[in-house]
């Protein structure tokens, strides 16, 4: 009853910040994922093959990991607020353009533009994590805003097939883009940094900014700016960034790769796909939530935060590996391969939460942005190593040839082994997760 009365004193804004910010990461996914519902529809409107579709995801990809690394930059220099604005503005238009494009290097110019604006959303998400919530709530706050890249990517199947079928795949571009639009109104009547908040009380600005330790570090280098050069000395910054490069590519085939599974596996039509991939993200929302939940569990039963992040990834990674036997699973049923897929998509939503809050547990706020950009950039370079190296080669080249079974085995292995791989480098680089004083 106690801990529910200080709850109340203590009020709740920064919630209503951390929905604004889900709200955002919910209109990226969705922008971004609207591209391989379509994949069949645009191959045949425009005689794509799968090295075509490769082609345009490397470029989505490669623009993603240059923007990743200015985005955290220009977060930090414009602020949270003018920032994140900016950023879904342009990547809103850069949706939407893709409905005015009419060949394959139409669609490279458009997913060129839409991966170097969206790229802004997790450096500002980040940014502002860790300025509207003490460090205890922070992996819990991140796995509700992250949580929005499930909800955008279940909401895109159940939407786009049925816009495209009604009306042409051009308007399912140009209305999923507009959405962003929505978000900007909301944002600019509601955001604001807590020193300058109005909504906010005092007890809550104190709660806020508990955590002393890092608030006198903050003070003492308030207005400081801090150089790429001098992040990357840093074991931390490469702790967090080969942990991006080695486990955001995982998500990435998901996103792009999946719809394109389901079809190849089990004849599936384009609106009949819509429903189990729906269902696997529906299953990774979870995964999200839960995995900022964990730590915070641990943290409150006295365990050093390090600890209890490093316990809870992992768990997580362990919580990845049946996906290798996710085609086994679909010669028994199609929905025992969807549940396989979905907790292994969970599993790394949950890693996720926890990777991003390693970098305001490991940075001072100033500078959270920024490392967020640069392990952003690494995550994206990881997925167009794997593109290139992997998918681009013995993938598409096992499909031209009629083995689908062994294209996507190879796949699955490797999202298997990547999220233990990745602890082990993490947890080599920063054992402790020692706080940087910059």
């Amino acid at each position: 009853m106690s801990d529910q009365l200080n709850k109340r004193r203590i009020g709740n804004y920064r919630w209503t910040i951390c929905a604004l910010v889900f709200f955002a990461t919910t209109v990226n996914y969705l922008d971004r994922q609207v591209i391989s519902l379509l994949k069949s529809v645009l191959s045949d409107d425009l005689n794509w093959n799968d090295g075509d579709y490769a082609n345009v995801e490397i470029a989505f990809k490669l623009a993603y990991s240059f923007g990743m690394l200015v985005a955290g930059r220009f977060i930090d220099k414009l602020g949270t607020k003018k920032g994140y604005a900016m950023a879904t503005g342009l990547w809103s238009l850069a949706a939407m353009a893709h409905g005015f494009a009419n060949s394959t290097l139409g669609f490279i110019f458009a997913r060129t533009a839409l991966g170097v604006s969206e790229a802004g959303n997790f450096p500002a998400a980040i940014k502002a994590t860790a300025e509207w919530f003490p460090k205890k709530e922070r992996a819990f706050a991140t796995g509700i805003f992250n949580s929005g890249t499930n909800i955008g990517a279940i909401v895109a199947p159940l939407t786009v097939p049925f816009i495209a079928v009604a009306w042409g795949w051009k308007w399912a571009f140009i209305i999923t883009g507009a959405i962003g639009f929505i978000w900007l109104v909301l944002w600019q009547i509601y955001y604001t940094h807590p020193e300058d908040s109005k909504k906010l009380s005092k007890e809550e600005f104190d709660y806020i900014h508990s955590d002393k330790e890092d608030e006198a570090i903050e003070q003492a280098g308030k207005g400081e700016k801090v150089s790429w050069f001098k992040l990357l000395k840093y074991r931390q910054t490469w702790a967090f960034a080969l942990g991006k490069f080695l486990t955001d590519p995982i998500w990435w085939f998901y996103l792009f790769w999946l719809p394109d599974f389901l079809q190849s596996e089990y004849k599936l039509s384009m609106i009949e796909m819509a429903v189990p991939v729906a269902v696997v993200y529906l299953i990774s929302t979870i995964g999200s939530v839960g995995g900022g939940y964990l730590p915070m569990y641990f943290i409150n039963r006295n365990m050093p935060a390090f600890k209890a992040r490093k316990t809870a990834m992992f768990i997580f990674a362990l919580c990845v590996l049946p996906v290798v036997f996710s085609q086994y699973a679909g010669e028994i049923n199609m929905w025992l391969a969807v549940l396989v897929i979905g907790i292994a998509a969970a599993a790394h939503q949950a890693w996720s939460a926890n990777i991003f809050t390693t970098v305001s547990d490991m940075f001072p706020k100033k500078a959270t942005a920024s490392v967020t950009g640069i392990g952003g950039m690494a995550g994206g370079m990881g997925g167009i190593v794997l593109t290139w190296a992997v998918q681009k080669n013995l993938f598409v080249h096992y499909r031209e040839i009629g083995e689908i079974e062994k294209a996507y085995f190879i796949m699955f292995l490797i999202c298997g082994a990547a999220y233990l791989i990745g602890w082990l480098v993490m947890h080599m680089l920063a054992p402790k997760m020692t706080k940087v004083k910059l």
